[in-house]
């Protein structure tokens, strides 16, 4: 078998995956500021590390999955001036922001398990770890990293002489690049946060050996990654708009505080856009989850994000969500074929226990290849297309038959996570595309019989649909129907 090779951002190649200790990774992603609903660019981002932690536990590690959420020192211009992003919302909403938070963490987790997201095995909260922080901050300065003013601590760049290393940026061109130093304070204009002093009204502060105050967005992801995983743990994720500053004043405070490397591996998934530009709530071009799934259901959301590579931008429009919806359909069906085929009693089917083999082998070869999830699912389609072919000659074992149902429910339902839990529902109907077209068939040729004063024959195709717990409603809106039991 392949071995796993994983693209690293801090080396800007892909590398053989081995973590530090022999069947166990450690995973760190960055997770939401909670000031609003998720967007498709969340769901891109933690579909994509929702597939790298089952893959990863397909292969047999165990993964303590950490992803964090940040509820207070993210500011509106993701810098250290500005306003802090949670308390901006909860003075627009009137709330307090402890509320926002709460509020937009539950529709959060909401989304992603309706995208059927694995929940992380901690997610620990900013500012649930206040007291790591400052601790970091004192470290710091101890060593002689950092530095304070009034208050207010920042983190000296010119110390540490790795800084930019993930992002490939140079310190002088850094410096060098701000005409205008916006903060006096600062020795260098590169310097960042780690505690900033609460100004008069700022509703979101805590005691500190500072005054009272609040710590920097990059302070949070450096504390509760390592200490929920140790210090090196063996992959840092987040979003490609996190390289810089985010995450290379992560590794910047970290290693200089602790004098060691801070994470192995770094994952960054691209982003969505919209027309080619970046879709984001401050460009006010976002589609929010909840709003994708008023039209589509959440699997072929989810779908829709598998198709491009996470380290690949993926535009957004209604036909691309169509297109993900009308292929997700297709698997769909072929294993409502599967659960309609009794099959027989006889030895396995050499040829297509053969073909099982091949399709698992080339699956994991893709996935093995960076998490490549566009050409899994095309290894998958194919596999499907084969399974169809067997399925209309009805001469199937019932072990085979058993064969491919594991198989798919290890490569698309555990790793891909693009099936229902339960395999009856599709039964149900879930090919809803299908359904919708024929039921849709159904009440226009009805109306045309009622037009045409047919009433019996309109009732009976009423009557006959009921028989299968589909109800047609006629409504002076126009005629709809449901399902139910």
């Amino acid at each position: 078998m392949s071995e796993l090779k994983i693209y690293n951002s801090l080396h800007r190649k892909k590398e053989k995956f081995e973590p530090l200790k022999p069947g166990f990774v450690g995973l760190y992603v960055c997770g939401p500021t909670v000031y609003g609903h998720a967007h498709l660019g969340h769901a891109k981002s933690y579909v994509s590390f929702d597939i790298i932690v089952r893959y990863l536990r397909y292969l047999g590690y165990k993964v303590r999955y950490v992803q964090n959420i940040t509820d207070v020192g993210h500011l509106v211009t993701d810098a250290d001036e500005g306003e802090d992003k949670v308390a901006k919302q909860a003075r627009i909403e009137q709330l307090e922001p402890m509320e926002i938070a709460e509020l937009y963490t539950r529709s959060y987790f909401e989304d992603m398990d309706n995208l059927n997201v694995l929940r992380p095995d901690i997610s620990p909260r900013a500012s649930g770890h206040i007291p790591e922080q400052i601790e970091l901050v004192e470290k710091l300065l101890e060593s002689g990293f950092a530095y304070e003013v009034q208050g207010t601590v920042y983190f000296d760049v010119k110390k540490y002489k790795e800084y930019g290393k993930l992002s490939g940026r140079k310190l002088e061109d850094l410096i060098e690049g701000v005409r205008i130093e916006i903060n006096q304070e600062k020795r260098n204009s590169a310097d960042f946060a780690l505690w900033k002093r609460a100004e008069p009204g700022h509703i979101m502060q805590w005691n500190s050996p500072w005054g009272k105050g609040y710590p920097g967005w990059h302070a949070e992801c450096s504390v509760m990654s390592t200490k929920y995983l140790g210090q090196p743990f063996d992959i840092h994720g987040g979003g490609l708009e996190n390289v810089f500053p985010h995450h290379e004043c992560e590794i910047a405070q970290s290693e200089a505080a602790e004098d060691k490397p801070f994470a192995r591996y770094w994952l960054h998934n691209n982003m969505v856009t919209v027309e080619g530009t970046k879709m984001g709530k401050s460009l006010n071009n976002f589609v929010t989850v909840k709003d994708a799934f008023r039209n589509f259901p959440p699997l072929a959301v989810r779908f829709f994000v598998l198709n491009s590579h996470y380290r690949s931008p993926l535009d957004f429009s209604d036909d691309a969500l169509k297109a993900a919806h009308k292929g997700l359909d297709r698997i769909h069906q072929t294993l409502t074929k599967i659960l309609q085929t009794k099959g027989h009693e006889g030895a396995p089917d050499d040829d297509l226990t053969i073909k099982i083999k091949n399709y698992l082998q080339r699956f994991t070869a893709e996935m093995n290849d960076d998490f490549n999830t566009p050409r899994a699912i095309a290894a998958l389609f194919d596999f499907i297309k084969e399974i169809n072919g067997f399925l209309q000659r009805d001469t199937i074992s019932k072990a085979t038959l058993e064969n491919i149902r594991d198989t798919l429910e290890k490569t698309a339902g555990d790793v891909l996570g693009i099936l229902p839990t339960d395999w009856s529902s599709l039964m149900d109907g879930a090919s809803t595309d299908d359904l919708d077209v024929l039921l849709q068939l159904l009440i226009d040729i009805r109306k045309e019989l009622r037009e045409n004063k047919q009433f019996a024959l309109a009732d009976e195709i009423r009557d006959r649909l009921k028989t299968i717990n589909i109800t047609i409603k006629d409504t002076p809106q126009g005629t709809t129907w449901e399902m139910g039991r």
